[in-house]
């Protein structure tokens, strides 16, 4: 009998109360969103009040410009990872049902998305204000490690976004899982849990190298480093976790066994890697233009 761990019984929801007939809720998941946004927004404002991390000791704004371009970071997540999600990965559908695409409520976010998203709010921003763009891309992406963290935790307790079936003993037997064709004890499926992959890899660990570049490595004096670190270190840590990360139900049929976006008799990548590819490639790029710059 093969050996894995039960899901853990944790609800969703923190608390629930009922004011005036409205059901009102408070779940991991917007916590988990709350929480990374502070935690990240505190980790910009401290880079920004040490002066001598950065080029020419001048950070690229002030404390309360940031505050005031938090706003716009936001509405670029947001409208980013629901359009992204949209043209990436069900296309079609909300084609034939334009009027659900803001229906962000039902669900539906894609982060490569929310990064477009991002990119396009905080770009438009230092050109309005006429602000150093690499720089200030390198102090926005020190904000990003702890939000898909607790994000990527929040998926786990909301059993969503599992991993392939495995044998390995440390699979989870996810609720709601479909158990055939797959190993497990007593009818129960077993499933890498790729969301804490991705959390340690995205999250933890991804997080911990740029907290390092930027407070012991001095990387903020060579504009873009930063940004072009966490744009590679995210990309090549989504492609790995694609390879056990079940595949998107769109994405699977009759012809797709593997759920592969881009196949050739069922070898190919997944959309996820697809999207990680361009991020690879231009945070590559950054590092580098960066290092030949200084």
């Amino acid at each position: 009998m093969q050996a894995l761990i039960p899901f853990p019984d944790i609800s969703p929801e923190i608390f629930s109360v009922t004011v005036f007939g409205f059901d009102f809720a408070l779940r991991w998941y917007a916590l988990a969103y709350i929480v990374g946004i502070v935690i990240g927004w505190r980790l910009v404002l401290a880079a920004l009040r040490r002066p001598g991390l950065w080029p020419d000791d001048k950070p690229p704004a002030t404390p309360e410009r940031v505050e005031d371009m938090l706003t716009w970071i936001i509405v670029g997540v947001i409208l980013g990872g629901r359009l992204g999600y949209v043209a990436f990965y069900q296309r079609e559908y909300y084609l034939a049902n334009p009027g659900e695409i803001l229906a962000i409520w039902q669900g539906g976010m894609a982060f490569h998305g929310g990064m477009i998203g991002v990119v396009v709010a905080g770009f438009a921003y230092a050109l309005l204000h006429r602000l150093p763009r690499l720089s200030l891309a390198d102090a926005i992406v020190l904000g990003v490690p702890p939000g898909l963290l607790l994000g990527r935790l929040a998926n786990f307790i909301n059993a969503e976004l599992w991993g392939r079936p495995t044998t390995l003993p440390w699979g989870v037997a996810f609720p709601g899982t479909a158990a055939q064709d797959c190993p497990g004890v007593e009818g129960l499926c077993a499933r890498h849990p790729s969301q804490l992959y991705e959390a340690g890899l995205e999250g933890l660990l991804l997080g911990a190298l740029l907290i390092w570049l930027v407070w012991r490595s001095g990387a903020l004096k060579r504009p873009g480093f930063v940004a072009g670190t966490f744009f590679a270190g995210y990309g090549f840590s989504r492609f790995l976790v694609e390879f056990v990360r079940q595949p998107d139900a769109y994405f699977s049929g009759p012809g797709n066994p593997l759920g592969l976006a881009w196949h050739v008799d069922g070898w190919g990548l997944t959309m996820g890697q697809i999207l990680s590819l361009p991020m690879i490639l231009a945070g590559l790029w950054l590092m580098a233009r960066a290092r030949r710059r200084q």
